[in-house]
């Protein structure tokens, strides 16, 4: 009887791809509105100053951060669904996830781009603040030790 528990269990998987899925499309609609209003801002304020260039690139850098953890979301949906529910689904083959190692694996790949997005954003809007460089250490550490465990874990798979 605990082994049908368990064996059956395993389909309360799918709440968490629910909700990771919603939240997935949640932001992608947020990233479009944002689009949408700054674009419309920039017009507005008058798009020839290199200010208005300037909050239109920060604008649109943060809406690409919001579609990259969009991206975050729909991967950890799809992954735990083929992990968990059916591995048979229809994904590009550089999408298919066939162990808990191949999900970590493409979301510390995303994670790594977000960091890098949030710091160019950092880096368009810097003032000459002297708090910008410890920033910067932060965001090259973490990104270099999750470049390291990527790697490792590739070099265990070689093996």
């Amino acid at each position: 009887m605990i082994h049908r528990i368990l064996a059956s269990s395993r389909q309360l998987i799918i709440l968490a791809v629910i909700c990771s899925f919603i939240a997935s499309v949640t932001i992608l609609l947020y990233g479009v509105v944002q689009t949408g209003n700054a674009i419309v801002q920039v017009f507005h304020d008058g798009a020839a100053s290199s200010k208005g260039a300037k909050k239109l690139v920060v604008s649109l850098v943060e809406v690409i951060d919001m579609f990259l953890l969009s991206t975050v979301f729909y991967i950890t949906a799809l992954g735990l669904y083929e992990l968990f529910i059916d591995d048979r689904i229809n994904v590009p083959e550089w999408l298919e996830i066939h162990n808990i190692d191949d999900l970590k694996g493409k979301l510390i790949s995303v994670i790594i781009v977000v960091l890098s997005v949030l710091f160019l954003g950092q880096a368009v809007t810097w003032s000459g603040d002297p708090n910008f460089l410890p920033f910067g250490a932060s965001v090259a550490l973490v990104i270099a030790s999750l470049t390291y465990f990527l790697s490792a874990q590739h070099k265990n798979y070689k093996k």
